[in-house]
């Protein structure tokens, strides 16, 4: 079945780029556009896609609220940021509103399309440039949250660590030579220790508190 797509981005020459990209592999099925981050919201609950790949920085509502708003609105759904913007608060605003993803425009192609495929798998993609930058501000602040960090074992940090590298659950268990189930004991173990509720979010509060 083909990952059904919406595209929202304001500019509409990069829109038509983008939508000719996708429509160029097969598996990718782009079902709708929009203009604004308001426009986003109000496609994806009419269209309800696997997947939006949002800009940031658009009118009416940015990527990040509109972010937010899709996945409260229309379950399932989930948000891949790809954007020309790479900020820390551009970066931790996407990933806090719920993005499961942040990749830049300046991207290859090939690499585009593997990160579309890994988000609608339900794994995390963040571009390189991207996970740097977040290293870079979380160690900053390292020393003052070490004493009230939460305490992973090292299997769990083994797996967090492969989930940060994009890995799914049936690779993880390959790579670790363990149960799929016990994978997905683990992280439900570091779900709960970080107060989290998903893979993205676990990896980047994982590095807020230095423990990756």
């Amino acid at each position: 079945m083909s990952i059904r797509i919406v595209v929202a981005d304001d500019h509409p020459i990069v829109r038509a780029g983008i939508v000719g990209l996708l429509e160029s592999e097969q598996g990718l099925e782009v079902v709708g556009e929009a203009a604004d981050g308001a426009d986003a919201v109000a496609v994806a609950a009419s269209e309800r896609p696997d997947l939006v790949l949002m800009d940031l920085r658009m009118p009416q509502l940015d990527g990040a609220a509109a972010t937010a708003r899709i996945l409260a609105e229309v379950p399932g759904t989930r948000v891949l940021v790809l954007t020309t913007y790479e900020t820390d608060d551009h970066i931790l605003a996407a990933i806090e509103a719920g993005a499961s993803g942040y990749l830049l425009k300046a991207a290859p192609q090939a690499e585009i399309v593997a990160g579309i495929r890994a988000v609608a798998a339900g794994e995390t993609v963040l571009a390189p440039t991207i996970a740097a930058k977040l290293v870079s501000r979380v160690r900053a602040g390292t020393a003052a949250a070490a004493s009230a960090s939460p305490t992973l074992s090292p299997r769990e940090v083994q797996v967090l660590r492969l989930v940060a590298d994009g890995r799914s659950n049936p690779e993880i268990a390959r790579e670790l030579f363990i149960g799929e189930a016990t994978v997905k004991t683990h992280l439900l173990h570091v779900f709960e220790k970080l107060e989290v509720g998903d893979r993205t979010r676990a990896v980047t509060r994982a590095m807020e508190l230095g423990l990756l």
